[in-house]
């Protein structure tokens, strides 16, 4: 892979942070895996059915999430990690995202948020 495609995933998962994007369930469609799973800072199991259901009850005037200090790297062909900080409001959050290149580009596969402290 190159570095053109960590920037590629990278740029994803910034967009995905969004509100524009959270209130588009077609482009979410888009970037998330028909498998997609998600354990959630709260400690919730989400999936791609339950995941839309939540984003549809945000607008375009709910806050983007800030993203900081995003880095990534390669874990087998066509697969990759980022990890990240969001912050929204008062609360930060650590988060992994697993991208997995499929017919159709990339998708997100899999995510997890854990509080920070």
């Amino acid at each position: 892979m190159s570095e053109a495609d960590l920037a590629e995933v990278m740029a994803l998962e910034c967009e995905l942070q969004t509100a524009a994007i959270r209130a588009d369930p077609a482009r979410l469609r888009d970037l998330l895996a028909p498998d997609f799973e998600e354990v959630g800072s709260s400690g919730r199991l989400w999936d791609l059915a339950s995941i839309l259901d939540m984003l549809a009850s945000e607008d375009e005037e709910t806050p983007d999430i800030e993203v900081h200090g995003l880095t990534g790297r390669v874990l087998a062909d066509d697969v990759m990690i980022l990890r990240w900080r969001s912050v929204r409001g008062e609360r930060t959050v650590h988060r992994t995202s697993l991208w997995q290149r499929r017919p159709g580009g990339w998708r997100l596969v899999h995510h997890q948020g854990t509080p920070a402290a």
